[in-house]
């Protein structure tokens, strides 16, 4: 019995001695509570497949009752919002393309006379379908709304929806999914290799030396960021060749545009994560902070669920994600067959995070030395 208390009251001593060097240091004591709370934080309010925000445009050519009061309907629920008024028939593109709606309702000019006549008068839905999950779920509402209307005046299905989705004509999940991988999947891997680069030298003691030498901070920063923008971009082409040859998804746009737009999200993709490394003290610091903040991106990048189905707060967040912009550019360019033009937006960002980031993290190259 005393030698089984003598080793259980050891096995107690070592337990008390890790966790009180495990909550004497600060920066382990955040790291304990911080990552639960934020990423439980996020995944209530981002990680929703609930359709909150749907966005349309109307293009009524009938202009008569019937229609009037299903927008009615469709503005009541609280889920979907008007936000244009069409004339023409050539604005529809304009809106999808330009991610300005999630879906368009046409109305057809002899909508009102096929009722009167007792004929199926058809509703024409056009929907975005870069997300096929919102635009399932979007199609289904409006399906239901106009079945209710249906039922109130007594009839059948005197008022029919038609759909018709653009960029994934089956809605397939695959087709939103794939694509977004060659800028998620890199993501992963580069942010880890460059937050380990140089923490790795500091653990190990040769980054000191490093400094001393004829080398100067930048181009410190540019050796140890090229290493890690090249696995990267092999990364993102090994992706980029399954999705297109053995899941045949087929490429819509340039695939120079589209190596312009992950060289852009690589690069600021490593700034984050050189500047982790320099922050770091050790190896082990890095990963954790490397994971510490790789599942925020991902959640608030849009590759799950869309950006403007999040809160208004967490939409502004967004907008320092290098993840979303990239996720962006590769979706609109592979599926959409979008231009330079239609994507230019989407580098401004990215551009604002590594000019920030790169020089942040040669800084700390120079300065962040204990």
């Amino acid at each position: 019995m005393t030698k089984l208390t003598n080793y259980l009251s050891q096995i107690l001593f070592l337990v008390i001695k890790e966790l009180r060097v495990l909550l004497k240091d600060p920066s382990s004591r955040a790291l304990l509570v911080t990552p639960a709370l934020m990423q439980s934080l996020l995944f209530g309010y981002g990680a929703t497949y609930d359709l909150t925000r749907a966005t349309y445009a109307v293009l009524d050519q009938s202009h008569g009752h019937t229609a009037t009061q299903i927008f009615a309907h469709l503005n009541g629920t609280g889920v979907f919002r008007q936000t244009a008024t069409l004339s023409s028939a050539d604005q529809i593109a304009a809106m999808i393309d330009g991610d300005k709606a999630l879906l368009v309702i046409s109305v057809p000019e002899d909508f009102e006379r096929r009722l009167a006549a007792g004929e199926q008068a058809p509703l024409q839905v056009i929907l975005d379908g870069r997300n096929s999950s919102t635009a399932g779920l979007a199609a289904a509402y409006i399906s239901s709304i106009v079945s209710d209307y249906n039922a109130s005046l007594g009839v059948t299905s005197p008022i029919t929806v038609v759909r018709r989705v653009w960029f994934n004509a089956n809605l397939q999940s695959r087709w939103t999914l794939m694509p977004a991988l060659i800028a998620g999947l890199s993501m992963m891997q580069t942010l880890l290799l460059s937050a380990l680069s140089v923490a790795r030298e500091r653990e190990q003691g040769t980054f000191d030396q490093l400094l001393v030498t004829p080398l100067t901070p930048m181009q410190i920063l540019i050796g140890k960021a090229l290493p890690s923008m090249l696995i990267g971009m092999t990364q993102s082409t090994i992706i980029f060749l399954i999705i297109l040859f053995w899941f045949q998804i087929p490429m819509n746009g340039s695939v120079g545009l589209l190596y312009v737009g992950l060289f852009s999200f690589t690069g600021a993709s490593v700034g984050i994560g050189l500047s982790v490394s320099a922050l770091s003290l050790s190896m082990q610091q890095a990963m954790l902070y490397t994971f510490m903040i790789v599942m925020p991106m991902t959640l608030l990048s849009g590759l799950l669920t869309p950006v403007h189905n999040m809160p208004e707060f967490l939409q502004i967040v967004t907008y320092a994600n290098p993840l979303r912009f990239g996720i962006d550019i590769v979706r609109r360019v592979y599926l959409e067959g979008a231009g330079l033009s239609d994507v230019a937006l989407d580098f401004v960002p990215l551009s604002v995070i590594a000019i920030i980031t790169l020089p942040l993290a040669s800084w700390l190259f120079r300065n962040r030395l204990s």
